[in-house]
């Protein structure tokens, strides 16, 4: 039962903590880090040379999809901290 409740109120934390905004956030940051830095690549740094600026897009992408992950595990991690504390309580009893 105990279970239960723990899944209930990790649920109930999730939900208020904001999650579907950084998804929103994070899903707009993955289409347009990628496209203006290729544009600005192309035009500033590699003076035209879209092969370099491509790599550039790419490696901008997958900075962001880090990002995302870390926050994502961090963010997991202060979530699930009190809702384990909680249950090694209740065994303890």
């Amino acid at each position: 039962m105990s279970e239960q409740v723990a899944a209930g109120n990790l649920s109930t934390q999730a939900a208020s903590g904001g999650v579907l905004v950084k998804l929103v956030l994070f899903s707009l940051a993955l289409g347009a880090v990628p496209i203006s830095s290729y544009f600005l690549a192309l035009k500033y740094v590699w003076n035209g040379n879209a092969t370099y600026a491509a790599i550039t897009a790419v490696f901008a992408a997958n900075i962001v999809l880090v990002a995302y992950i870390v926050v994502s595990l961090l963010e997991d991690k202060q979530i699930l901290a009190p809702v384990s504390k909680s249950v090694e309580k209740r065994k303890r009893q």
